[in-house]
């Protein structure tokens, strides 16, 4: 019997079984192509600016971020772009191999578009050069100026019919809808009209679609099923919660021309962006609830010394399309009040 105790107690233990995928990991400190593919996915950094990386009107563009796409795609994953406050902060985080590669030039390699690859990372430095052509820098820049040359929408021109008080087919959907948010509703045509020109097909080069433009995943956000966009009751009931939720955002500035005047801003350039040219109003002592204050700088937006500042989170902005579709509205707006009927 004591034997048998002392044999059972001296039985090897089980080693713990380890999950396949952290035996791989255990086996390399190297997150390098084949991991890359593996994982689905590219990430990239840079710092936000014309030449790299900038949102426009809910898209993206910006010649590294075109090209990083393209590389993207080569290689068969999906592209996350990374912002960074500076370089500093940039190789910090190659350092600690935060991301793949640095997409921005620095070098005048043309071998190469000059990015910086992460450590280690030999196979994926090798996939970018032997994929590399000096023309592709040249060709997206070329890609990117073709975007912003086109007209942002395609759409049929819908003319006003403004004989019998009528602005458009659509007038009852938009006195309906803008009751709700308390909007004039010929404010509300007049939005519409800028961003379509009452075609409830409009669509924009960007995905966005219908009467007022919406985006594909602002629809996912608002409830509004994709396949639906370009229903006219819909488009314009989900821009009217999309309204009210930009409206929230400013609710402390009790002007309502003011207020309403930053939610156009925001709907058609972001409202990040929007707050990035209050808060540099405020610093140089405008007034960051005036929108003649902030249209300036706004416009300012395009300028390093101001997308670069540490009051600014959402980077450089053109800036020039967002004045202009406010300015317009407004100008329309006031076309409307002295023709048809509230």
């Amino acid at each position: 019997m004591l034997l048998f105790v002392l044999l059972s107690g001296c039985k090897p233990k089980k080693e713990p079984v380890v999950p396949p995928w952290m035996e791989e990991a255990e086996m390399t400190d190297v997150f390098d192509l084949q991991q890359i593919e593996r994982a689905g996915e590219l990430i990239a950094l840079t710092l936000s600016g014309p030449d790299t990386y900038y949102d426009y009107h809910g898209s993206h563009l910006g010649v590294h971020y075109l090209l990083c796409e393209r590389f993207a795609s080569h290689l068969g994953v999906r592209l996350r772009m990374e912002v960074c406050r500076d370089t500093a902060e940039m190789l910090q985080r190659m350092d600690r191999g935060d991301a793949d590669l640095l997409a921005l030039t620095m070098t005048s390699d043309t071998l190469s578009p000059g990015w910086l690859v992460g450590k280690g990372k030999d196979d994926l430095q090798q996939e970018l050069l032997a994929w590399y052509e000096p023309q592709m820098l040249e060709s997206a820049r070329q890609e990117e100026k073709q975007l912003l040359q086109r007209p942002r929408v395609k759409r049929r021109v819908h003319a006003p019919m403004l004989s019998r008080g009528v602005i458009s087919y659509y007038d009852e959907l938009f006195k309906r809808y803008s009751r709700g948010i308390g909007w004039d509703w010929r404010l509300l045509a007049a939005q519409c009209y800028q961003e379509s020109t009452f075609d409830p097909e409009a669509q924009s080069w960007a995905g966005a679609r219908g009467l007022m433009q919406i985006m594909p995943r602002t629809a996912d956000h608002l409830g509004l099923p994709r396949d639906e966009i370009t229903n006219p009751e819909k488009n314009i009931a989900a821009a009217t919660r999309y309204l009210h939720e930009l409206e929230h955002e400013f609710s402390y500035i009790h002007d309502r021309n003011e207020r309403q005047n930053m939610v156009l801003a925001s709907y058609n350039g972001g409202l990040g962006h929007v707050q990035d040219a209050m808060r540099l109003a405020a610093r140089d002592n405008c007034n960051p609830q005036r929108w003649d204050d902030v249209r300036t700088y706004i416009l300012r937006l395009k300028d390093p010394r101001y997308y670069q500042d540490t009051l600014v989170r959402n980077g450089y902005m053109r800036g020039t399309e967002t004045a202009d579709y406010v300015d317009k509205i407004r100008s329309r707006y006031q076309q409307y009040i002295r023709k048809v009927r509230q």
